[in-house]
């Protein structure tokens, strides 16, 4: 498995992330406001990306963080990793993007960032690596349609969803405060994490947890 210290993260060309984001990620798809991209690197081989850009609904996430200009956030856009890398290596391999951005972006507060219970798992690498839980919400977007292609409706508007369904399942909302600051500014409350569990938002690698 190899030793989680031992995880080189590194900036890395958006067209390089992007191959690493379709080979990698349960959604084979890769964010086009992507702007920040890290590469994941144990022993010399490639073990992930993680793409940080602008959130596609910038107004509606503003008002999360009283005083919060458009240039003062971030969205983790896309976290795709290999399961071969070691324990702990996601949280250290998140440690590392948010001090870049923090030392490089100065005026980059916080970080938002979601988590797919509907397809993919309830966020349990963000609650090791510090982000706070700010929504559970069934999910409203994300529908199969008549072709079988899984897709969202806000990431797909060209999409015909007519005869589509809705996909059973949730969608939670993650924030990691760069400016502890920030924090006293936030206008939601913060969820404990036991209330994932409570409300049958529960998923681990696609599968619902009872």
């Amino acid at each position: 498995m190899g030793d989680a210290k031992k995880i080189v993260v590194q900036p890395i060309k958006a067209k390089d992330a992007d191959r690493i984001v379709k080979r990698l990620h349960y959604s084979g798809k890769v964010a086009a406001t992507s702007q920040l991209h890290f590469g994941v690197f144990l022993d010399g081989k490639c073990g992930g990306a993680l793409q940080f850009g602008p959130p596609i609904d910038r107004r509606n996430l503003l008002p999360l963080v009283k005083d919060t200009e458009f240039y003062n956030f971030l969205e983790l856009n896309r976290m795709a990793l290999a399961d071969w890398l070691p324990k702990n290596g996601e949280s250290r391999v998140i440690a590392y993007c948010m001090r870049f951005i923090k030392k490089h972006y100065p005026k980059i507060e916080w970080v938002v960032s979601f988590d797919d219970a509907t397809q993919c798992g309830d966020g349990t690498i963000y609650r090791a690596s510090g982000f706070y839980l700010t929504g559970i919400k069934k999910n409203s977007t994300i529908c199969r349609l008549a072709s079988g292609e899984v897709a969202a409706k806000h990431g797909t508007s060209k999409k015909d969803f007519a005869g589509s369904e809705k996909l059973a399942g949730f969608q939670l909302r993650y924030i990691y405060f760069l400016n502890p600051e920030a924090k006293k500014r936030l206008t939601v409350p913060i969820i404990p994490f036991s209330e994932i569990a409570k409300r049958g938002a529960s998923m681990y690698k696609g599968e619902p947890c009872a």
